[in-house]
């Protein structure tokens, strides 16, 4: 029970810690004129693809790490119930709070300014806890397979 509990917290903040690494890496590779749209904090589509894919990936990463930690196919199921859960909390909120308008952008943007002014469609945050299962489903049966 508890390599089980362990599994899913530490894939989880596996996720948490990839997620924010890799989109900050992200977004001091490629820089606020190709993270944005001409002017504005809304996100663009090279922004929009390569998130989902690191998204993936780090879900995937994560899953791995419970499979391997909790041996257990039940505690995969249990970080899937968590991505699920938080996703839409995350998805449901974004509609609810009222953010400030965040203005035109200008020039290069310091990255907590980015990630506190981004104007991201709420298709994209509704696509999350469905990337985000399918990569702990992923991972979990890559560290089941390796296990064997």
């Amino acid at each position: 029970m508890l390599r089980s509990i362990l599994g899913v917290v530490l894939g989880y903040l596996v996720i948490g810690v990839l997620v924010f690494g890799t989109l900050t890496g992200l977004y001091l590779a490629i820089g606020a004129d190709k993270a944005f749209e001409p002017g504005t904090y809304d996100v663009s589509m090279l922004w929009i693809v390569a998130s989902t894919a690191l998204g993936l990936l780090a879900a995937v990463v994560g899953g791995f790490v419970c499979a391997k930690i909790s041996r257990s196919q039940r505690a995969a199921f249990a970080l899937v119930a968590v991505v699920i859960v938080l996703g839409v909390l995350g998805a449901a909120s974004q509609g609810m709070v009222a953010k400030p308008d965040p203005g035109l952008r200008t020039g290069d943007v310091p990255n907590m300014d980015a990630m506190m002014k981004a104007e991201t469609p709420a298709w994209v945050a509704w696509s999350n806890p469905v990337i985000g299962t399918l990569g702990v489903l992923i991972g979990a049966r890559l560290g089941k397979r390796r296990r064997s």
